[in-house]
C-alpha cells in the first residue's frame, strides 16, 4: 500500500486540519469530538447537519458553507460518525429555528444519528437519503443505499434553507427530492482502507463490479468488461426503471466520479449517458460532472438522475458557496 500518511492514527485529524487551513474563510474546525461548521452568521435558519465516514470526499465537509450545509461530521474511514460528535454539532450550529439531519442509508449512520436526535433539546428532523437502486427488489427504507444523490438533497435543501422556511417545510421537501432521483454506479478497481492494507475486493482485469456501493459493497453482478456505452445502458435502464419519468421528463443529470478515473473518462460516460435519456425521450436541463461523493482511489463511476419540477429546479439554482460546490455568487 501506497498512499501519503505519516501514522494512520493520525490521518482523519491531519486531513481535517488541512482542510480547515485551506477553506478558513469559509468553515471551522473543531476537534474533540471533531466535526466542521460554517462560519455563521446571525440571521436565524434551519441548521443543516450532515455526517458520515471519511473517504468520500468532498462529501460531507466540502458541502459546507452558504446555499447547503452548516455542519458536517466526519467519522473515521468508511466508519460512522458517533452520536457526541453529532450531538455538539447540532449544539453549535442551531440558532432558534431547528435542526435538520441529512443522513444517507447505512446502518451504522442511521442509529447514531438517531440517538443524537434523542439527546437534542432543540427541534429536528431527519432526511434519510436511499438513492441507490442497484440493490433489486429493496424498499425506500431497507437495502437503498445513500450515495451520490444526498448531493443533490443537500443543495437543494440548503438553498430552501436560506430563504428562512420552517423544519418541516424542509423535511418534507428534502424527502421530496429524495423521491425525485435514483444513482448506481460501476467499479472498475477496488479501493484500499488505510488501517486494512489491502483492497476491499478483489477484480481481475477485464472484470467490473456493476451495482457497487461507496464503500465496495457487491453490486448486481460481476461481469466482463465492456465498452462504456453497453455499462451506461446498464447504469441508465436501472435508474429508469426505478424513476419510471414521463415523456418529456426534464432532468438534472451527474456524473460522479469515485476519484480513480479521469475527468475525460467521466464525459464520456456523460456523452453516453445523455444520448440515451434523450433517445427515451428526457430533457437534460441541469448536469454536473466530476468527483463529489467518492471512495478513495476507487476507479469508477456513478450516474445519478433527479426529476426536476419548478420547485427542485430553483433551488438546484439558487446560489451556493461551499469549498466543493459554488456558483450564483
Amino acid at each position: 500500500m501506497k498512499k501519503f500518511i505519516n501514522q494512520i492514527d493520525d490521518m482523519l485529524v491531519e486531513s481535517l486540519s488541512g482542510f480547515a487551513a485551506a477553506h478558513k474563510d469559509l468553515i471551522s474546525l473543531h476537534l474533540d469530538p471533531n466535526y466542521v461548521t460554517r462560519i455563521q452568521k446571525s440571521r436565524q435558519k434551519v441548521a443543516l447537519i450532515s455526517g458520515g465516514g471519511s473517504g468520500h470526499e468532498p462529501m460531507h465537509t466540502g458541502f459546507i458553507g452558504h446555499g447547503m450545509l452548516d455542519a458536517a461530521c466526519p467519522g473515521h474511514v468508511f466508519t460512522s460518525p458517533t452520536p457526541d460528535q453529532m450531538l455538539a454539532a447540532a449544539e453549535a450550529v442551531e440558532n432558534g429555528m431547528g435542526v435538520l439531519f441529512i443522513v444517507k442509508n447505512y446502518a451504522g449512520d442511521v442509529m447514531n444519528f438517531e440517538m443524537a436526535a434523542e439527546m437534542l433539546s432543540c427541534a429536528h428532523a431527519t432526511v434519510t437519503t436511499c438513492d441507490d437502486v442497484a440493490v433489486e427488489n429493496s424498499t425506500w427504507t431497507t437495502g437503498r443505499r445513500g450515495v451520490a444523490g444526498t448531493v443533490i438533497v443537500e443543495k437543494c435543501v440548503g438553498a430552501l434553507a436560506e430563504t428562512g422556511a420552517d423544519l418541516a417545510t424542509c423535511k418534507a421537501f428534502g424527502d421530496k427530492v429524495n423521491r425525485h432521483t435514483a444513482s448506481m454506479g460501476v467499479a472498475l478497481t477496488s479501493c484500499t482502507v488505510p488501517a486494512a492494507g489491502r483492497p476491499t475486493f478483489e477484480l481481475a482485469p477485464d472484470e467490473l463490479e456493476m451495482g457497487v456501493g461507496i464503500h465496495g459493497e457487491p453490486g448486481r453482478r460481476r461481469e466482463p468488461m465492456r465498452q462504456a456505452d453497453a455499462i451506461v445502458a446498464d447504469l441508465v435502464g436501472a435508474i429508469l426503471h426505478d424513476l419510471q419519468p414521463q415523456n418529456g421528463q426534464e432532468i438534472l443529470l451527474l456524473v460522479n466520479g469515485f476519484t480513480g478515473t479521469p475527468l475525460m473518462e467521466l464525459y464520456v460516460l456523460y456523452h453516453a449517458a445523455a444520448k440515451l435519456l434523450e433517445q427515451q425521450g428526457m430533457k437534460i436541463s441541469r448536469s454536473l460532472v466530476g468527483d463529489y461523493v467518492t471512495s478513495l482511489e476507487m476507479a469508477g463511476a456513478s450516474i445519478t438522475v433527479c426529476l426536476l419540477d419548478d420547485e427542485i429546479r430553483q433551488h438546484w439554482d439558487a446560489p451556493v458557496h461551499t469549498a466543493a460546490l459554488r456558483w450564483g455568487r
